[in-house]
């Protein structure tokens, strides 16, 4: 697997205190099966050529699991094998939130889909956002919304997988005390660097905020707007995310997830994609 350093701070001069080097694994890198190919065989090799070992998989892009068979599963674990391709996480967006009242009913039972999905595919975590979360910790709406991923998070631990809740649309601050009020593991979080930008969110404080409960990082980047949510996504190293500070802090804190990357445009995914495998090795 290969290793790389990088230096946290200048390096010293005589006299100085040595450098901080912290370890970046980036055999720990993947990247959405989906931004390189709509045909799950083809994306899998295009991974491998890119050098990855691992993809997340879209619940909803033709690997829906109330439509796939055990036929279905033991042909994607083939194609997993054959390429030495693992999959990091399975995705599964969804419009509403889990206190949306508006068929909440049919969106719990497709998160548990998807979490049973994720455990027979080899993954541990299923990228959702969880939507809107109340201000007070108080209230219907509050208390349904608990009620609803304590249910999940029963799920999931008898599944053997984790929902993983987005940091960016929802607060740092929002999401620890949520997670407060529910029973131990039953969420996690993913950390969307360019989306707590784009949001108002530093993404080294989310790190301090949330510690271990980041369970995904996906190492995005992009420009603040003049408002919380009106910026932009840019290629990786083009933005205002501190690549190396979040690495240092996640390595604070002993993470060892998988780092998603995320290419803004389709049209020219691989090319995005290399550039940023590249860029973090450079780093």
């Amino acid at each position: 697997m290969r290793r790389e350093y990088y230096a946290r701070g200048s390096c010293p001069g005589y006299g100085e205190p040595p450098c901080r080097f912290v370890l970046v694994d980036t055999s720990r890198l993947s990247a959405a099966a989906l931004s390189l190919s709509r045909d799950l065989r083809t994306a899998l090799r295009l991974a491998r050529d890119l050098g990855l070992v691992a993809v997340e998989l879209d619940a909803r892009g033709g690997l829906a699991p109330d439509q796939l068979t055990q036929t279905g599963l033991r042909q994607i674990r083939k194609w997993l094998g054959d390429e030495g391709i693992v999959v990091s996480a399975v995705t599964f967006r969804t419009r509403g939130g889990y206190a949306d009242a508006d068929r909440l009913e049919g969106r719990i039972t497709a998160t548990k889909r998807a979490l049973d999905l994720a455990h027979a595919i080899g993954a541990r975590v299923v990228l959702n956002h969880v939507g809107d979360i109340p201000p007070e910790s108080e209230g219907p709406q509050w208390q349904l919304l608990v009620d609803v991923l304590t249910d999940i998070g029963l799920w999931g631990q008898r599944a053997g997988a984790t929902l993983c809740a987005e940091v960016g649309r929802a607060s740092p601050a929002d999401l620890a005390r949520l997670i407060a009020a529910l029973p131990e593991g039953s969420i996690g979080c993913d950390l969307v660097t360019g989306a707590a930008i784009v949001h108002g969110h530093d993404p080294i404080a989310a790190i301090e905020t949330l510690g271990s409960h980041i369970e995904s990082v996906h190492a995005t980047d992009a420009v603040a707007g003049a408002f919380a949510g009106r910026g932009r996504a840019v290629a990786l190293g083009t933005g205002q995310v501190d690549l190396p500070a979040v690495f240092a802090a996640l390595e604070e804190r002993a993470y060892r997830g998988w780092i998603g990357l995320e290419p803004v445009e389709e049209r020219t995914a691989r090319e995005e994609l290399a550039a940023a495998i590249d860029y973090i090795r450079a780093i």
